[in-house]
């Protein structure tokens, strides 16, 4: 019998237009309304969530970060596994060997390094590579460009970021060369500290090796009282397979 429910956002629970659909939502709430426990899985930081979440009459735990941070319905940290600061430098090093954009994400901000004038240009890339096929000043002019620019932090080097000592739960790569991501992909999977996954074709998402969805979720329901037969995920790529090829009871691929 299914217990809980556990959805990715992006390409899943999320429409093409970023939205949760009524007709979803009222599914949610009947499932939760028969007992069911709801939970979000996303590659998304816990603030990013929100972003599309927070209007909507939904009360559910939060699986964010591709499995670094998990929070319980009143969305208090139950969880967290961020990566090592060390790690995240020698991450740093390797890939600026690159022409990558590179994001540090944090349970509430994304930090990147360079000047205003890069960000900026980052920030255009990112949008059209994965939300708006815009002209760049039609970019710029979005109501998107200015929720990410809001939830940016720009800093000068990585030193700042170590000195700021905020957890960085995810390093957010992405370029719409994709032979390079492969050859990226090769390199970091050398790391046995790290797990990488993507969301989309032009990106990589890595985390501390034991902060992937699939693990969190079975160590989180378990200290809830669940079993894995109880429980039911929904994904739609990479970042999903944790959770897709591990022995829940239904592992629906949308």
């Amino acid at each position: 019998m299914i217990k809980v429910i556990a959805s990715d956002m992006d390409g899943t629970l999320l429409g093409l237009d970023h939205k949760v659909a009524p007709r979803t939502l009222e599914a949610i709430h009947s499932a939760q309304e028969q007992g069911i426990r709801f939970m979000i899985a996303t590659g998304r930081n816990f603030r990013s969530a929100m972003e599309e979440l927070e209007e909507l009459d939904l009360e559910c735990d939060y699986l964010v970060g591709s499995g670094a941070e998990v929070r319980n319905p009143q969305r208090e940290v139950v969880l967290q596994t961020p990566i090592p600061i060390e790690v995240c430098e020698e991450l740093y090093w390797q890939l600026i060997k690159f022409p990558v954009s590179i994001i540090f994400s944090t349970d509430d901000f994304d930090y990147r390094i360079g000047t205003e004038e890069e960000i900026e240009e980052s920030i255009v890339e990112q949008i059209h590579l994965f939300h708006l096929d815009l002209e760049p000043e039609k970019i710029r002019h979005s109501e998107l460009y200015e929720r990410i620019w809001k939830a940016t932090r720009r800093i000068s080097d990585f030193a700042e970021l170590k000195e700021g000592k905020a957890p960085i739960y995810k390093v957010f790569i992405f370029t719409e060369d994709i032979p390079l991501l492969k050859r990226i992909q090769s390199v970091l999977g050398e790391n046995n500290k790290v797990a990488v996954a993507s969301s989309f074709i032009t990106n990589l998402e890595i985390t501390d090796v034991h902060a992937q969805k699939g693990p969190m979720l079975k160590r989180y329901i378990e200290s809830l009282g669940y079993t894995m037969d109880e429980v039911m995920v929904f994904g739609d790529s990479m970042n999903d397979y944790s959770m897709l090829s591990m022995d829940f009871g239904f592992r629906v691929f949308s």
